[in-house]
């Protein structure tokens, strides 16, 4: 009886000790921000251009642009929890070779970007692009908000309140809480977490079209996650499920076509 006593203690001690650890260090748990710099030149982009914009808590930021075509929208990019902006080359490229103009963000705390990463600081940063978008003339059917992973929160979140042409969210996540609870399901994570990313309790406040996209076999962002966001979505939307994918899927080559057709499609019915 006594050894199990003292099993049961040093089980709920290690158990404390576990929970401290992941309450302490969440946000390195979240956030994977590479800090390398990498020109879009050295990507091999070489029409598009490097920006430093200023965040209303004067953060600096790093950006990537280039203008679209007279006839076509600029998407305002946002990426995932880890890399840089030079891992996302290909789809930038295939934005380019579309005629789309690009203008993505490189997080505070990724490369180029000053501050650390927070939820609330990534709205900021968001801000700041959608700012400088409208400044150069890109607002409204001009504009095509577009995430990736942790940023289909910020560019939903954003989509609620700013006005675009459309949303097209790569691998999504019904909220970043639900994520996390489903990993380490032993931690009071919903009581815990600084950073929930709650897409849910605003994709009802986003009133344009909406393209999610998501792979079967993700392990990183479960289907169901997206599945359920996508249940809370106003019409019209449209949820493609690659079938046997990972993570991560708009840039492979049979559906590339289809997000480029739908952000024409959407802006051409904005007109």
């Amino acid at each position: 009886m006594i050894l199990l006593t003292r099993l049961a203690k040093a089980a709920f001690a290690l158990y404390l000790a576990a929970l401290a650890g992941v309450t302490i260090f969440q946000r390195d748990l979240q956030y994977f921000p590479d800090t390398r710099i990498v020109t879009p030149a050295e990507a091999g982009l070489q029409q598009i251009e490097t920006l430093l914009l200023t965040t209303d808590d004067g953060k600096r930021l790093s950006a990537w642009f280039a203008p679209p075509r007279e006839d076509k929208p600029l998407i305002l990019y946002f990426h995932g929890n880890s890399g840089l902006l030079a891992d996302r080359r290909e789809r930038f490229a295939h934005f380019r070779e579309s005629g789309f103009g690009l203008l993505a963000i490189a997080y505070r705390g990724y490369g180029g970007s000053s501050g650390e990463p927070t939820q609330a600081g990534l709205m900021l940063d968001a801000e700041a692009a959608y700012a400088e978008a409208a400044r150069r003339g890109y607002s409204g059917r001009r504009l095509v908000i577009v995430g990736e992973s942790l940023g289909t929160g910020v560019a939903t979140m954003l989509a609620s309140r700013r006005e675009a042409a459309a949303l097209v969210l790569d691998s999504p996540y019904l909220s970043a809480v639900s994520v996390a609870a489903e990993r380490y399901p032993i931690f009071p994570v919903d009581l815990l977490m600084r950073d929930p990313m709650r897409t849910d309790l605003v994709i009802g406040q986003v009133h344009i079209p909406i393209m999610m996209l998501h792979g079967e076999a993700d392990q990183v962002i479960p289907l169901s996650s997206a599945r359920a966001l996508f249940a809370l979505a106003n019409v019209p939307k449209e949820l493609i499920v690659v079938a046997g994918a990972g993570h991560l899927v708009l840039n492979l080559p049979q559906i590339y076509p289809r997000v480029a057709a739908f952000i024409d499609a959407a802006v051409a019915s904005s007109k």
